[in-house]
């Protein structure tokens, strides 16, 4: 027997799932593959590089998480389950509430405006907002920054950025909300192995290569600036390569302060 519950992984985390009727009348869970988990290298029963979140959360008791960008919802939902196993397990005490108790909360920071991927889960009703009942603010990074994570003076213990591609929007991130990590925080940053990008065929019906490129190429090249910079411990988490058979994840970096 595995030590993770599969089931709950492919009904809750890789997939959105919903009740429908086959022609016979009969009912039955339809799931529906989480937008963009293939770049985390998940499948329906593999967590990818979400494993990863949850254990860092898990293991520095991370009550305030906050994720930048999210198409799909995937790396939020495990922020929030990471919380609330922490409360099963006797780590977090007092009032479990999602967001309002005792177990921190899970904050997604997305403006929805198309820019780099198309958000599934506007709508109150769908089965990531229903599920997991993250804090929504739908701005972009720099002006939820100052509007939001500033004027509330929120001191972040897991953060996750994934939000604008580009070299400067992940610099601009990065230097913002650095600010608010708490002693013991972490930042981690998706998308930032250059060898994934580098293999990656991009199909002809992409209109804008070059847009493709920016995506890819900002997290790597701001990671491989940083590594120069003394104030961070920087831990890159690659496995592009190591099964080619297999999905992999597009890199994940761990950062935290020196």
């Amino acid at each position: 027997m595995s030590i993770l519950d599969k089931n709950y992984i492919k009904h809750n985390i890789t997939n959105n799932t919903k009740e429908s009727i086959d022609t016979n009348g009969n009912k039955y869970l339809e799931s529906i593959p989480v937008n963009y988990r293939w770049t985390h290298g998940a499948t329906d029963n593999d967590l990818g590089d979400g494993l990863l979140i949850y254990s860092f959360i898990q293991y520095m008791r991370a009550k305030v998480c906050v994720c930048l960008g999210s198409g799909g919802g995937f790396i939020p939902r495990i922020m929030t389950k990471a919380r609330m196993d922490l409360h099963e397990q006797g780590i977090f005490e007092g009032d479990n509430d999602y967001n309002w108790g005792d177990i921190g909360t899970t904050v997604v920071v997305d403006a929805a405006n198309e820019v780099g991927g198309h958000v599934d889960w506007l709508d109150p009703d769908s089965f990531f907002r229903k599920t997991f009942c993250p804090r929504i603010i739908n701005e972009t990074t720099e002006k939820a920054y100052y509007n939001f994570f500033v004027k509330e003076d929120i001191k972040i213990d897991y953060l996750h950025i994934d939000a604008g591609h580009s070299y400067e929007d992940i610099k601009q991130d990065f230097e913002l909300y650095s600010k608010l990590l708490s002693d013991k925080g972490i930042i981690s940053i998706h998308d930032t192995d250059i060898s994934y990008s580098k293999d990656y065929i991009v199909s002809k019906d992409i209109a804008d290569q070059n847009h493709f490129d920016t995506f890819n190429n900002g997290p790597s090249k701001f990671i491989a600036e940083l590594k120069e910079n003394k104030e961070w411990n920087l831990f890159n988490l690659f496995n592009n390569g190591i099964h080619r058979t297999k999905p992999s994840s597009t890199g994940l970096t761990i950062l935290q302060h020196a």
